[in-house]
């Protein structure tokens, strides 16, 4: 999953600092999304998968303009949790540099019958 960073990515526009690089909230949803492309064509129609939990550690900043490629690896299945890798990368003057990198947790659920309950 790759990302230009944007000003409406930065922790200004999250609210969560004040300086113009890529905000924590955003680095979070852009591994999660990673996540769920990991999972694309392997859950049914009437499947979907929700996160439970996640857990990174942010090692870098990435400036506006910044490409950032989000990758998720599944690492276990356990009935209808998933657990994945999750790590993010953008290029650096001397290679590919990590400025993400932890844990997450989905749960394949049914669609609707998830709906159901939240409503």
């Amino acid at each position: 999953m790759a990302l230009t960073v944007a000003a409406q990515d930065t922790a200004i526009a999250a609210g969560s600092g004040d300086i113009p690089v890529l905000a924590t909230p955003r680095l979070v949803a852009l591994m999660e999304a990673a996540a769920c492309e990991t999972l694309r064509g392997h859950l049914a129609p009437e499947q979907t998968s929700v996160g439970a939990k996640i857990s990174i550690e942010h090692l870098r900043p990435s400036l506006v303009g910044t490409s950032v490629i989000a990758r998720a690896e599944i690492v276990d299945i356990d009935g209808d949790r998933v657990q994945f890798a999750v790590c993010a990368d953008q290029p650096g003057p001397s290679g590919t540099l990590t400025i993400g990198k932890g844990t997450h947790l989905r749960v394949i659920v049914q669609r609707e019958k998830f709906l159901q309950r939240a409503r």
